[in-house]
Order: C-alpha cells, then structure tokens, then sequence
C-alpha cells in the first residue's frame, strides 16, 4: 500500500518561486443546466519546480480537463490556474498563446506530428513561430531529435514512415524544442505497446531529471505513474488522494538495454 504523507502540499507551503504551476479551488463544468457535467470540483493542487507530478483514476474522472486547464486550452469556470508565475485568467489569448509557446510543451496520446512534414520540420516549426531561423530552427531540432534518440535518416522521414515508439519520441522532442520550464503528458504510452511504453517513461524520467522541466503526466497505469515524485488520484472530479511514490524505478538506458 503507497503511503499517503502526513502533509501533502498545498498552496500556502511553497514560495511562489519554487512553484511550477498551481490550482486554486477550480470548478469546471461542461455544459449548462441540468444535463451539465461537473467536470472538475474545487480542486487545489500545485506542482514543484522540476516535479514529475501523475494524475491517475478511471477514464471521466477529470485529469485530461485538469491538463487543459493548466496548458491554459480550457477555461475554468472559478478558481484560478497560475503558470509560470502568471495567472492566466488574467492573459489575453494572445499572451496565453505566447505563454504556451515559450513555457509549455504539450505530448498526447495520438501523437498529432504534422503528417506533410518531416519528422525534423515537425520539430523545427515551433522554434520558427518562436522567431528563430529556418536554419538555427533545424540544427536545434536534430540535437533534441538525437537526444531523444531518433535516428538521422530517421529525422528526415515522414511520421507515418516510424514506428508508433519512434513517432512518441519525436512528438517529445516538439514539444522540448523550445526548451519549455514545464510538459504536460495525456496518456503519452497509450498507443504503445509494454516495451516502447517502459522506454518512453524512462525518456521521460531521464528529461525530468536531466533538464529539471517540470512534468504532469496523466495516465491509467499505476506502472507508469511509479515514474513520477507525487501522484494525485483523481475521482469524479475531485482529489481522492496524494502521495509521495516510494521510491522511484530505477533509470534504464533510453534504447532499452
């Protein structure tokens, strides 16, 4: 049985400068009237720089509405969602659009690399949009390309010419391109089988450790979720409970051997 500490954190136990990103008594609600959904229920949560925070519980149970809320894709209907210090409510779209852009990497489950592109092009065009140069953009992209462990013939195919582990890969080296503080994983293993799923995590538990970004990661699996510092249990919208993981598994190579 994992152990739930005596004091999880909450938002008065951290200075603001040691915060990654934080909730305060948020409600979410999807629809109106009486057929709407209570989505999320005065939820209070913050992360840690450098945390590897998971978000588990059964599918409907809030953690992918809680990820858009805090990549500032969603809106809550109270509360606030603090990121990077900014409070986004407070953020025109465009500033919330920037903040995303320089301070956020998403990675989901389908993957959503560009399928026209390049495996490079999908991770240089960020880096564009940020305002850097065609060139500058693609030699950046092939470091995090290899970094991640993508091959260089690779990095010049097109998505739907790699494997489902290799496509995961290069959609965390978007989302790292732009050297974000902070990256928020939906389900980032769903689509792959236990081998590609087990190097995917040790990827991602390498990156926290290596770069220190801070990462919230949902999942179904109790396996995946050892990964992290800290889990949150998500249960019908609420926090069911928090607690610290044991002891993390212990780092593999990135290839699998």
């Amino acid at each position: 049985m994992a152990h739930v500490p005596d004091e999880a954190p909450t938002a008065v136990t951290l200075a603001s400068n040691e915060v990654s990103f934080a909730l305060e008594c948020v409600i979410k609600r999807y629809g109106s009237g009486p057929q709407s959904i209570l989505a999320l229920a005065e939820v209070t949560l913050q992360a840690r720089r450098g945390e590897f925070v998971c978000l588990t519980g059964a599918s409907g149970c809030g953690k992918s509405t809680l990820l858009n809320l805090i990549g500032g894709l969603d809106t809550p209907d109270s509360g606030r969602v603090i990121v990077a210090g900014c409070d986004l409510a407070a953020l025109s779209d465009d500033a919330r659009s920037d903040l995303r852009l320089n301070h956020i990497g998403f990675v989901y489950q389908g993957f959503h690399l560009l399928p026209t592109f390049t495996v490079e092009e999908n991770v240089a065009w960020p880096l564009e949009l940020q305002g850097a140069r065609g060139a500058d953009a693609r030699r950046r992209a092939r470091a995090v390309l290899d970094h991640v462990g993508i091959a260089h013939a690779a990095q010049r195919r097109l998505p739907s010419e790699l494997s489902g582990g290799e496509q995961q890969r290069a959609a965390i080296a978007r989302a790292l391109a732009t050297r974000p503080s902070l990256l928020l994983a939906d389900e980032p293993t769903g689509n792959l089988d236990s081998r590609t799923g087990v190097a995917i995590l040790d990827l991602l538990q390498e990156l926290n450790h290596s770069e220190h970004v801070t990462i919230a990661m949902a999942t179904h699996s109790a396996f995946a979720a050892a990964y992290g510092h800290r889990t949150i249990e998500l249960c019908d919208g609420v926090i069911r409970r928090e607690y610290a993981t044991p002891a993390e598994p212990s780092l593999h190579l990135v290839d699998g051997s």
